[in-house]
């Protein structure tokens, strides 16, 4: 209180309180005492444009002053309107979990939440939710179902059938509004290129989603002329979604504040939700909840615009994470953990416009520059590193810097355990590259039949093979070097020495997927390999 008074003498009340009311962290204001009935329970969750109080068996919401373009809430007034807007809009799905607009006035205890006395602020008062049927619960405690997904598709088949549509709707489905919505998609993550997604990867789904588009003007005046484009949700993924016992779905926090995200083609928001299961991956269930949906509903044509919406629903919400990554209100590994989370969704968005991730093999014989390599190609690209030493170790409970220096082809280095090493990376590797994401296998491979293994395994994926080589007098520096440096590898001159003997060439791996590179020097190295693989981008 002492702090606005300050301010009020210094500007003037009525600016004051405002430009004050704009900087308050709420989360650090609220206190157990702010609500009513003093709550025994007071749990605090943020987004990126809220701040969430659980307060025993009511929820508060309240906007945060920010301005994303697509958003406004910088002003109260509008911060209002949209919390009104909110209420109004989600009755239509749960109108019994909506409970109104409460204000917030600054008094002199503090903040106090329904209390009209000095009110500077709204929030948005909601009955809570069992957190045990909370469907993003459900998906992590791995018991989704297709009785989950009934109760989902009987709630939107007759809510979309009834939602409004025709004039003020129709115009969010034209050509102009899609491909204004996927190029501010695009024009909004530009900075993060490099961060979140290469810049490879950024080409493509936009050369992609572009086409789709352009190719497509047909089918998006149908989906016009048959009332597909409805006042829908908007933000239709699990977060949103909550059960109870298997009786009753309900589906909360549409979008209130941009019509443009609220209005579309119905098959968005069903491609979101498919999406989203996808992400978690629920594959099978993803594919029931699209076919129960367009059985019940009738609409054939929602399949052929699917992965659009669905590259179009990862992308939106990889931008999410990018902006949430630079909220200055969140703990430093909040903002690293959205960031992670941003890049699986644009590896997500990647699969669906058509891209095929990539595989990096860095192999050679030790101590050519293997690991140097990919662990420059890893930060460049922003592929998953995938080292055989950490791999090799973990499989028997040995810590990555802890040295096991074995004979040639004996204990953890044998011939078995080298295979068993290898396919535990193309296991990892298959997993990462299902959900879109670029991997380096790291590792000697010096036997043609564990390359031809990997082949086989990844063969649904676009693999290179960099071949590190180096002057035998570079490599006996190197392993000098590495004695008095803390260094995860266990290999030495003589096992060096021992692989050469036995190395077998690559005249397996076709022309165009082999680079081989001199790693004595290391100068522009990585951007050599890039150039190589990523030559049809270049110039884009």
């Amino acid at each position: 209180m002492k702090k606005l008074k300050n301010l009020q003498r210094q500007y003037g009340s009525d600016y004051t309180l405002r430009e004050t009311i704009k900087m308050i962290n709420w989360a650090e204001e609220l206190k157990k005492e702010s609500f009513p009935n003093n709550p025994q329970e007071l749990k605090i969750l943020q987004t990126h444009i809220s701040y969430v109080f659980i307060a025993d068996h009511v929820v508060y919401k309240i906007k945060k002053s920010v301005n994303f373009g697509f958003l406004d809430f910088t002003t109260v007034e509008l911060r209002k309107l949209y919390s009104e807007k909110e209420v109004e809009l989600n009755r239509r799905l749960c109108p019994e979990i909506y409970l109104g607009v409460v204000p917030i006035s600054l008094t002199e205890h503090g903040y106090k939440i329904e209390d009209n006395s000095n009110v500077v602020e709204y929030a948005v008062k909601m009955k809570r939710l069992p957190e045990d049927g909370m469907m993003q619960k459900i998906l992590k405690d791995r018991v989704l179902t297709e009785k989950h997904i009934d109760l989902i598709v009987d709630l939107l088949v007759p809510f979309y059938k009834s939602a409004r549509t025709g004039k003020g709707v129709n115009e969010y489905g034209c050509i102009d509004t899609v491909s204004f919505n996927t190029e501010e998609n695009f024009n909004q993550t530009e900075s993060f290129v490099g961060i979140a997604l290469n810049k490879w990867r950024y080409n493509e789904i936009v050369s992609w989603t572009r086409n789709f588009i352009k190719e497509n003007k047909a089918l998006f005046e149908t989906r016009i002329k048959e009332e597909f484009i409805r006042e829908g949700h908007g933000d239709l993924y699990s977060a949103n979604i909550c059960f109870d016992n298997l009786k009753k779905v309900y589906i909360f926090d549409c979008i209130e504040f941009n019509e443009r995200f609220r209005c579309g083609d119905v098959a968005s928001d069903i491609a979101f939700l498919s999406m989203d299961l996808d992400f978690h991956s629920y594959k099978e269930l993803s594919e029931y909840f699209v076919r129960t949906y367009v059985e019940k509903s009738n609409d054939r044509d929602l399949l052929k615009l699917l992965n659009f919406y669905k590259c179009y629903r990862a992308y939106v919400r990889g931008k999410i994470g990018c902006f949430t990554s630079e909220d200055t209100a969140l703990s430093e590994e909040r903002k690293k953990d959205a960031l992670q989370e941003a890049q699986k969704y644009f590896d997500l968005a990647y699969l669906y416009a058509e891209g095929k991730p990539k595989v990096f093999v860095v192999f050679g014989l030790s101590g050519t520059g293997k690991s140097t390599l990919a662990r420059a190609l890893a930060k460049k690209t922003l592929a998953k590193w995938i080292p055989s030493d950490i791999v090799r170790k973990s499989l028997v409970g040995i810590a990555p810097t802890e040295h096991h220096y074995e004979p040639f082809e004996k204990g953890i280095y044998s011939k078995e355990f080298t295979e068993k090493t290898y396919m535990k990376m193309i296991e990892i590797a298959r997993e990462n590259l299902l959900l879109g994401r670029d991997v380096i296998l790291d590792a000697t491979f010096r036997e043609r039949v564990l390359r031809q293994a990997l082949m086989r395994e990844l063969n649904f994926a676009e693999i290179y093979f960099i071949w590190c080589t180096a002057e035998d007098s570079v490599v006996k520096e190197r392993f000098m070097k590495r004695k008095e440096a803390e260094d995860i590898s266990d290999a030495r001159w003589e096992i060096y020495l021992a692989q050469k003997e036995k190395f077998e060439p690559p005249d397996e791996i076709q022309e165009g997927r082999l680079i081989k590179v001199d790693t004595s020097e290391f100068k522009d190295l990585t951007e050599v390999v890039i150039k190589k693989i990523y030559s049809d981008f270049l110039l884009q």
